[in-house]
């Protein structure tokens, strides 16, 4: 369902559309987009949803593939995108076990978002930290 347009005093500009269409309230402390968000948007979610982005990995590929990541740090990062709905883990039934991790469609939705913003940084980098 989509809510009502918010009031507009007289003199307003109309809102965005994306204003309009919000189903909550990002600003507001106890908004439960924010913890999304916040797996999103941290280091290792951006970057764990870039390298998923392009085919399924397993855990060590994922530890690999992201320079820097902890054990600890993947496996909660992977659970928190599992969780919010954009990572979807497989256990095979192999000897060894392994397990594979790989982007929901809403996953792969997300992914797209911040290769943007990814890319964006990497592209305006000179600009954002002038030689010195």
């Amino acid at each position: 369902m989509i809510p009502p347009a918010l009031p507009l005093a007289a003199d307003a500009a109309p809102l965005p559309l994306s204003q309009q269409l919000r189903p909550g309230n990002l600003l507001a402390a106890d908004c439960p987009s924010r913890e999304v968000l916040k797996h999103v948007t941290s280091r290792w979610g951006v970057l764990v949803l870039i390298v998923l982005e392009t085919r399924m990995h397993r855990f060590s590929e994922l530890r690999r593939a992201i320079g820097g990541v902890s054990e600890r740090m993947l496996a909660q990062t992977l659970q928190w995108l599992e969780g919010d709905g954009l990572v979807l883990r497989t256990a095979l039934e192999v000897v060894p076990p392994h397990v594979e991790y790989s982007l929901t469609p809403l996953g792969r939705e997300a992914a797209e978002k911040v290769r943007i913003l990814a890319d964006w940084i990497e592209i305006n980098l000179p600009r954002i930290h002038p030689a010195t």
